[in-house]
């Protein structure tokens, strides 16, 4: 763009782009212009699925990149909350993103917004139960919009392995919102461990004090009527029916197999990301699951996962095992309060011999070589090494990936979308082989306490045919869906 004259009051990137929207929609009858069509010189555009809780966070996180919201989509109509609803803190998030960009379009089916709207905007955050994030996203990129989707990926296997290929097909750019991956620390960890800071590595340990929401329960809770304000039947979507009730959404769905991934779903894209970044590698041999509290719907109150993986050129010799731990031991689930009940504060962890007697917080990992120990944490910058010694003469490498703006996810996203960078560092041709080793332990947690062999090629498990239908999942009537 051309610099303005010098006697013409400047207008800011922000400001400029609020102009062109308002005038584009003067001229075209509120019709939206991806920013492409512009020469770049508006912001991009951005359509929001899923606009309470993390969605609210995740739309606020892009504008301040740099996008253009242009249009919401939720079950929830916030607008017509009433009662009780209306003070839940996050039903209530949807209504302050709702007032916050109260001149945009508004949908509860994406469905509709990716066929009215294709063409017509630049991306998509895809920010709704696990359940939904595979057809949100798959929509959306064959109508050639840029994807930004919550951990984990997916709900199952094979829809994380379609969405790579999509990706890769379409050529949109990508990423999972699993956020620190962009921060600097971590980057600098995986450099560190690539480089052979701790020598080659033959365990990992994760762990997380999660689940906080209801899991473990048998049987669903009571049919409650379907309040004005929630389209249940697109809530549902492509899984199976089940009936409305307050213990299901907004919030514990996490806690059910049809809908979540328990846990181990929620917390693994962020807290084993750092190790399974740096050692790469590739797909599990088997894995083994060891828990309590599963029911037939429900994910485990506490478990233990160990991954098995061949070895490379960043792993001992005998190979890398990854092992996970969560909840609380001695938790059980009440279904009169519908919440799991903690007898203790203790919860699933590694041994003291692990952890070199260390404190450890709700969540963390510790990265174990052949000369010693990292002990690192997502959030914080003063990851350890134990022995110290164990970095004498060790020769620091230099920076080998590249640093996020701003050491934000969001801002990585944006820069990807308008080129300022070639792709995104957790771009779905990362994000969906990570997602699908998390999941093949989620599929463990179904079948306890046998290892079950993985063949990554033919995506399926050795020996166990009757374990195919957690791999690929029938979708309900409407959302069957063909790559």
């Amino acid at each position: 763009m051309s610099e303005l004259p010098t006697n013409t009051p400047k207008i800011s990137r922000r400001k400029f782009g609020k102009v062109s929207a308002t005038a584009a929609s003067a001229a075209f009858g509120f019709q939206f212009i991806p920013s492409a069509a512009w020469g770049n010189l508006t912001k991009p555009t951005l359509v929001a699925i899923g606009a309470g809780g993390k969605g609210k966070a995740d739309t606020a996180g892009c504008e301040a990149a740099g996008f253009q919201i242009v249009g919401l989509v939720d079950v929830v109509d916030a607008k017509k909350l009433t009662g009780e609803a209306a003070n839940n803190r996050r039903l209530k998030s949807v209504l302050e993103v709702r007032e916050r960009y109260n001149d945009v379009p508004f949908w509860t089916d994406y469905r509709e917004m990716i066929s009215e709207m294709e063409g017509k905007v630049d991306a998509v955050t895809v920010t709704t139960p696990d359940h939904h994030h595979f057809h949100a996203s798959a929509m959306a990129m064959k109508a050639g919009m840029h994807i930004y989707c919550q951990k984990p990926l997916t709900h199952g296997i094979w829809e994380a392995r379609m969405l790579a290929q999509i990706a890769a097909e379409t050529g949109v750019k990508t990423q999972m919102g699993n956020q620190a991956h962009a921060e600097d620390h971590m980057r600098r960890c995986v450099e560190l461990i690539r480089a052979g800071v701790i020598g080659q590595v033959r365990d990992v340990h994760i762990w997380t004090n999660r689940p906080i929401w209801s899991q473990g329960f048998a049987k669903a809770p009571a049919k409650q009527k379907v309040p004005e304000w929630i389209d249940w039947k697109q809530w549902v979507g492509p899984a199976a029916h089940v009936d409305y009730n307050e213990n299901i959404a907004p919030f514990s769905w996490r806690g059910w197999w049809e809908y979540g991934t328990g846990a181990l779903g929620d917390m693994a894209c962020h807290i084993m990301d750092m190790p399974h970044w740096a050692l790469m590698p590739g797909a599990p041999k088997n894995v083994t699951a060891e828990q309590s509290g599963a029911t037939d719907i429900s994910p485990p109150i506490n478990s233990k996962i160990t991954w098995e993986f061949e070895p490379n050129q960043y792993t001992h010799s005998r190979g890398v095992r990854f092992n996970w731990y969560d909840g609380y031991l001695d938790a059980k689930f009440d279904p009169k309060t519908w919440k799991l009940v903690k007898g203790s504060e203790e919860y699933n962890h590694p041994s003291a011999e692990v952890l070199d007697g260390r404190p450890f917080d709700d969540y963390g990992c510790v990265i174990i070589g052949e000369k010693g120990k990292m002990f690192f944490h997502r959030h914080e910058e003063n990851w350890v090494i134990n022995p110290s010694t164990a970095v004498d003469g060790f020769t620091w490498p230099a920076k080998s990936i590249p640093r996020a703006t701003n050491q934000e996810n969001y801002d990585e996203f944006y820069d990807a979308v308008v080129g300022n960078v070639v792709k995104c560092q957790s771009n779905f041709d990362h994000a969906g082989p990570f997602t699908e080793t998390i999941l093949l332990g989620v599929i463990a947690q179904r079948s306890p306490n046998e290892k079950l062999e993985w063949d990554a090629e033919k995506m399926e498990i050795k020996g166990k045919p009757e374990l195919k239908k957690y791999i690929q999942r029938k979708y309900s009537k409407g959302w069957k869906y063909k790559v």
